[in-house]
């Protein structure tokens, strides 16, 4: 199966730009749509801690509103949360915004989790960071029943469903879940819970912060890609795991297309399924530039330029 992109609307760190500067995200989906993209993805730091924003931290639109926007200019390309970080929201609300983005997209939303690595905004939020990985669990064991649309019974360390239900259902039965980081028991729940795989690559000094260790390379990956389906195929399960490589390089994707080209075939060769790509760019005319070129140069796009 052939590499499909998604692309990652332009962070903006600090306080003094705006969030939406790279161009009003409607026109954004649509020409990433237009130049042959698969998928746009939105991130969540709902109440970043002031020092980590000025420290090099990113802001975030509220993925699920953003992309039920992004959705309605749109109509064939994937919403993914790349990520939520599911212990942030009790798991009731998590599904109910997961299933209402599907129910609108008809069907085109993929969930993106995380446990989450900043203290400061576990601690804003009121949730014990010491707790997270229970709660993901019971998120990942919720979701599931909730997109069935039939009555179901849960106790969570802070909550108690008892006969509720949920409704509507989601389009997808159900919806994909894909989730992220490198640490060993992320591995293990993707195999034996998810639908896809997004590995944190970058370089060293990126595990200090975000607290997993991280992959530098789709070798890196493929190795671990090896183990997750090993540990799938032990626990039953017979359906693909997808994965997605996040390439960003720090510099211009557009320069020098052959190396990109050989980069993205090693990922491809890697098993990667997707691949995440961005740009840095501070008005709409450049951001549409660049899907416009990276489009036509890596996606076979005849989308003509504005």
């Amino acid at each position: 199966m052939a590499l499909r992109f998604i692309f990652q609307y332009p962070e903006t760190t600090g306080s003094d730009a705006d969030m939406l500067r790279a161009g009003p995200l409607d026109e954004v989906a649509a020409a990433a749509e237009r130049c042959g993209f698969d998928g746009l993805a939105l991130t969540d730091h709902p109440i970043p801690g002031n020092r980590w924003l000025h420290a090099g931290g990113h802001q975030s639109l509220e993925p699920f509103v953003g992309l039920s926007f992004a959705a309605a200019a749109t109509e064939r390309l994937r919403l993914l949360t790349y990520l939520a970080v599911a212990p942030y929201r009790n798991p009731a609300l998590l599904a109910k915004a997961a299933a209402t983005l599907d129910k609108v997209s008809n069907g085109r939303f993929t969930l993106g989790v995380g446990v989450g690595y900043n203290k400061s905004e576990y601690r804003a939020l009121g949730v014990d960071f010491d707790e997270r990985n229970t709660l993901f669990e019971e998120a990942l064991d919720v979701l599931p029943l909730h997109w069935k649309g039939e009555p179901y019974s849960y106790e969570g360390t802070h909550f108690s469903a008892r006969e509720v239900i949920a409704l509507p259902k989601p389009v997808q039965d159900p919806i994909p879940i894909w989730i992220g980081g490198n640490a060993k028991v992320t591995r293990r729940r993707v195999a034996e819970r998810a639908q896809g795989w997004m590995p944190m690559v970058g370089s060293p000094e990126l595990s200090k912060t975000a607290r997993t260790p991280v992959v530098s390379s789709p070798a890196a990956v493929a190795e671990l890609l090896s183990e997750i389906k090993a540990m799938a195929a032990e626990a039953g399960r017979t359906d693909p795991i997808d994965c997605l490589y996040a390439y960003f390089t720090g510099g211009s994707l557009l320069a020098d297309p052959d190396r990109h080209r050989e980069a993205l075939a090693e990922i491809e060769a890697a098993g990667c399924t997707w691949v995440a790509v961005s740009t840095e760019s501070t008005e709409l005319a450049e951001t549409v530039g660049f899907l416009e070129e990276f489009g036509a140069t890596h996606l076979g796009s005849a989308a003509a330029p504005r």
